[in-house]
């Protein structure tokens, strides 16, 4: 294995495509400080919307390292974070390499500017695989040249892409994910996932402004569809169905707050910004060349139950592949 940028680069990659979709609105990001020319202080990602971005939180961590019991610990809103390292760094980051996968951003929203933090923490040099294509944020590799910071773009970009492409794709318009889980076999019928897969498909509707499911599942299944493992926030469901009876026992019905639409339009979804599917091969088939990306639970176990339809033909690419527990974690597009 050869220890170069690209290495460094795809370990920012990976952080990062643990929180995709996680992180809406915002875009998924993941950065890598490295101490020298090899010693890797930290590998860190953004997480969540209005908290640090993933440079705050690898410049946190990698500060951490050398000291381990800094008061740097307690901070934990960006602006402590900017703040106390801006006035202790004590050029601790000047032989370090920054690597991250979007370009710093450059302007102050909920939390500071990072390529503002960057310039006053003066790192030997800052390795981005994709500049920043929002004209708000966009201008942070300037503003660090504009120090004498070494800055270099490109690095992995077109995998750089593929993970910024849902924060393209759902700033521009809507973006559809479809979520299926299924054991090793195919099998999609009874209780596949375990607790932590579970646990992160509900931090999932926590963060989506809408959840599509297909009318003969409600109907069967009788479902809740909300995010109770994690305490959060119910979303607002579209069941695509013909036929508008249904039972108002069902408990995603009896949610508060929760809108509930019934409706054979797919157009409606074009209303809302972040869609996830949850469903089966039926809606799958209906719903392909609409999809922008599949996301696919894959339990690693085999047994009887429903598999897929005998005429269904989809051709995929892997984007990116993960783990949840003992569970897989495939993120496909349509080839």
């Amino acid at each position: 294995m050869k220890i170069n940028d690209q290495f460094f680069m795809k370990l920012a990659i990976d952080e990062a495509w643990k929180y995709q979709f996680l992180t809406y609105p915002n875009p998924a990001v993941g950065c890598v400080v490295v101490k020298g020319d090899s010693e890797i202080l930290s590998i860190e990602a953004h997480k969540e919307a209005g908290m640090p971005h993933a440079e705050v939180n690898a410049l946190k961590e990698a500060y951490l390292k050398y000291h381990p019991n800094d008061l740097l610990k307690m901070k934990k809103t960006s602006h402590e974070i900017h703040d106390y390292l801006i006035k202790n760094h004590n050029g601790f980051f000047n032989d370090c390499k920054i690597y991250v996968t979007l370009e710093p951003c450059n302007h102050e929203g909920k939390t500071p500017a990072c390529a503002n933090l960057l310039k006053e923490l003066k790192p030997k040099k800052v390795i981005i695989a994709h500049e920043d294509m929002n004209n708000i944020a966009r201008g942070g590799a300037e503003t660090l040249k504009g120090e004498n910071i070494d800055v270099n773009i490109g690095c992995m970009k077109k995998e750089a892409y593929e993970l910024l492409y849902p924060f393209l794709k759902w700033n521009s318009g809507t973006f559809i994910f479809y979520k299926m889980a299924q054991t090793l076999n195919g099998c999609i019928d009874g209780a596949i996932s375990a607790n932590q897969a579970k646990a992160y498909v509900h931090t999932l509707r926590d963060k989506i402004d809408l959840l599509l499911i297909g009318g003969n599942t409600v109907r069967t299944d009788k479902p809740t569809l909300d995010a109770r493992f994690i305490a959060g926030r119910a979303p607002n469901v579209m069941i695509y169905s013909k036929n508008k009876v249904f039972d108002s026992n069902i408990p995603l019905f009896k949610i508060p707050n929760r809108k509930v639409i019934v409706s054979d339009d797919l157009f409606k979804l074009l209303d809302y910004k972040f869609v996830m599917v949850e469903g089966t091969y039926n809606l799958l088939d209906t719903l392909k060349d609409r999809l922008d990306y599949i996301l696919l639970i894959v339990n690693p176990k085999i047994r009887k139950g429903v598999n897929a339809l005998n005429d269904l033909d989809i051709n995929f690419e892997i984007v990116h592949e993960n783990y949840i527990g003992e569970e897989k974690l495939l993120f496909l597009k349509r080839k």
